[in-house]
């Protein structure tokens, strides 16, 4: 069987880390085009998969007029850039994965699913969150009956203090009208894998959440405006120089540095922290998102779900409790308990940690999508894919009714968004 073919749009730390697909299994995928405005990032995927020039292009749109060059295509560009693309390349008959969210508008997202089903070809969305082994694990429990009938979930995000600094006040989640909301960034992941992992359609949503910390108004008395040279640096949390030179110091290599610089060096990251966005005070950036948010949910049969994302904690994964009839499960992403009413047993399953790579990255989940998606597409068998359209919309309508709900102060529901 041929290699798929396939087509790169964005040479971020997402489309190099799903490219790398083609470079560890070369028989399954092989990188034929690119298209990435910037220099660097474009010229070193180029380099590591031997792209023939005719089909290295500064933007994706040089690739509409021409015959199809890949199989399939990756759109891994900002999230206010999807829609065109993933709708034109639908109609030239590319087979697409799609970085999540899918639009930053409930009227883009119903758009492309409307054009990759009209088109016919295979789709999937970046929801890497249901194909880790902690996922499938978890689930199959909840499917076998381990609780019996799931009643509620109750779902906690644990950003990060430096994560949130780093991508959702500096980096380029930050504001919303560049890019999306808090909740559809970060966290329509959640949303749809509570949907997911409770098997019913989610019929309402209320929400309550705000920028709490990372606004002028709470900048410390004697601040800078950049970390390199602010007086208080050495006192705050959230200094870029702690989070990233201080990686540097420690051998870090990969992400988040690698956003800052194509070549990752001590000098390359100084020089971006003087120059760049991620230099910059956090309580001086052009950043709107909330840090904090709830979202409680009801779903057809009556089972309820709560969310919670919050900023201000250690980080490191998501927790989990579902709720059952006959039982309870507690996960943190590395380790399930279950717990039986009946006989009042507690199981654990431990899990193997992925690796730190970007394919093994959101525990095996990366890798378990591109080869999900690539697998479709080589056997025509969509079922190799477990997060496509129509359920896909469906969980984005959920973050986008959630939303509404929030900023309007009321419950709403689901088919409003």
């Amino acid at each position: 069987m041929k290699p798929v073919t396939v087509m790169i749009l964005g040479a971020g730390n997402r489309g190099t880390g799903y490219a790398r697909y083609g470079g560890e299994f070369p028989d399954r995928a092989k990188i034929v085009a690119v298209a990435e405005p910037r220099d660097a990032y474009r010229n070193q995927m180029v380099e590591k998969y031997g792209i023939d020039q005719a089909n290295v292009m500064t933007d994706w749109a040089q690739a509409i007029d021409r015959p199809r060059l890949a199989d399939a295509v990756l759109i891994c560009m900002p999230d206010a850039m999807h829609a065109q693309p993933a709708i034109e390349m639908a109609k030239k008959g590319y087979h697409i994965l799609l970085e999540k969210p899918m639009a930053p508008t409930a009227d883009e997202c119903r758009a492309i699913v409307a054009a990759v089903k009209q088109a016919g070809v295979t789709f999937a969305v970046g929801h890497v969150m249901r194909y880790t082994r902690y996922t499938k694990a978890l689930k199959k429990l909840v499917d076998q009956g381990a609780v019996g009938d799931v009643v509620s979930i109750h779902h906690l995000e644990s950003v990060g203090w430096w994560h949130q600094a780093h991508s959702y006040v500096r980096g380029n989640w930050r504001n919303e009208a560049q890019s999306s909301s808090m909740l559809l960034a970060k966290s329509c992941h959640d949303l749809d894998w509570l949907r997911y992992v409770m098997k019913a359609s989610c019929l309402r949503c209320h929400s309550f959440g705000s920028l709490h910390l990372f606004k002028k108004e709470n900048k410390p008395a004697g601040a800078g405006m950049r970390c390199m040279d602010c007086p208080v640096e050495p006192e705050c949390a959230y200094s870029a120089k702690k989070i990233y030179l201080g990686r540097i110091a420690k051998g870090h290599t990969g992400w988040p540095l690698d956003v800052l610089a194509p070549e990752v060096t001590k000098e390359s990251i100084t020089q971006a922290l003087i120059e760049g966005p991620y230099g910059r005070c956090v309580y001086e950036c052009d950043n709107d998102v909330v840090d904090h948010q709830v979202v409680d949910m009801e779903f057809d049969g009556g089972q309820t779900a709560s969310f919670t994302m919050t900023a201000f904690s250690r980080g490191g994964g998501r927790m989990t409790h579902v709720f059952g009839t006959k039982g309870e499960i507690y996960g943190d992403g590395s380790r399930i308990e279950l717990f039986d009413f009946l006989t009042e047993a507690k199981t654990e399953v431990d899990l193997k940690s992925a690796d730190a790579s970007i394919l093994g990255g959101h525990g095996g989940g990366d890798f378990g999508l591109i080869h999900g998606f690539i697998s479709a597409v080589a056997s025509g068998d969509r079922s190799h894919i477990l997060s496509g359209p129509d359920e896909t919309l469906e969980s984005h309508l959920m973050v986008f009714a959630a939303e509404r709900a929030r900023k309007e102060g009321r419950v709403v529901e689901v088919t409003e968004a």
